[in-house]
């Protein structure tokens, strides 16, 4: 009974994601998409946010940000006309979704970081080659560099308008020095980052664990005030830009298991065996 009743619930939000996907252009209300899958607002709410990780408006919003960036990508429209034919009223609600979903203004999207001067640099770590860059403000990017060529592909592609030179700044060296002093000085460095409203409340909760500890994506999901949101923490985790900065290496599975990590299980539990050294030291 059971089962049978998930997979009741799972068609009708899928139903409802066709919906509001194929009616985008409308912007469809709750009420709307509840009525569409037979549901009451409050009830097609929940569920959708227990399902999708994220509530129906914000499902939405991120088709309309997706939907806009491709216009702008493919076309040279104004905002007005990029927000007329995303559905939007006006340039002011494109402007606000773009800050609110990608963390910079549509102009800046579509300069592509136009204006930014990034340095970068290759150096070693106890854990392997790593590339960290850096702008006039802070610490922009930080990977670890298995495959250098890849990694700098992947630096460009988040800022691919802007002005790159080879070379090591102060801001870099700082950086790099978490490997040779305590984390607890990390106050000390500076960082430039792009991301959404959500994500940058996950990084600062990330920033809040302590060296040597551990929290899990349910535990940060409760911290920030979102519970049902776990999927969404771990998408903003997996986002982190600047590794061992912002230590998502210290969330792991309400399970105990370490869990995934974007630059490899290994590394992760590396990582974690280091610090407990460290603390004990």
């Amino acid at each position: 009974m059971k089962i049978a009743q998930s997979q009741y619930n799972f068609d009708r939000i899928a139903k409802a994601i066709g919906y509001i996907q194929e009616h985008r252009g409308e912007q469809p209300d709750l009420r709307t998409v509840a009525e569409a899958v037979a549901m009451s607002p409050y009830h097609f709410q929940r569920m959708f946010q227990e399902w999708a990780g994220v509530s129906p408006k914000h499902f939405l919003q991120f088709l309309n940000v997706n939907y806009a960036k491709r216009i702008m990508m493919e076309t040279r429209l104004s905002l007005l006309d990029v927000a007329g034919r995303t559905g939007l009223s006006s340039p002011g609600r494109l402007y606000d979704l773009f800050v609110t979903i990608e963390g910079m203004t549509p102009g800046e999207y579509r300069n592509g970081g136009e204006q930014l001067h990034i340095h970068y640099h290759f150096a070693h770590s106890p854990f392997g080659d790593i590339l960290v860059a850096s702008t006039g403000k802070g610490i922009c990017f930080m990977e670890f560099a298995d495959d250098r060529e890849n990694t700098l592909v992947a630096l460009k592609s988040k800022f691919p308008n802007a002005k790159y030179s080879l070379g090591k700044d102060a801001l870099q060296q700082n950086a790099l020095a978490i490997f040779e002093r305590d984390w607890r000085d990390l106050g000390e460095i500076k960082l430039h980052l792009k991301g959404t409203e959500f994500q940058y409340k996950v990084w600062e909760t990330l920033l809040k664990i302590p060296m040597g500890g551990m929290t899990t994506y349910g535990d940060l999901a409760t911290f920030i005030h979102e519970p049902r949101a776990c999927r969404a923490v771990g998408t903003a985790v997996a986002k982190n830009p600047v590794a061992l900065l912002i230590p998502c290496h210290r969330v792991i599975r309400a399970t105990g298991c370490i869990g995934n990590y974007h630059w490899g299980c290994e590394r992760k539990a590396a990582l974690l065996g280091w610090e407990a050294a460290k603390i004990r030291t």
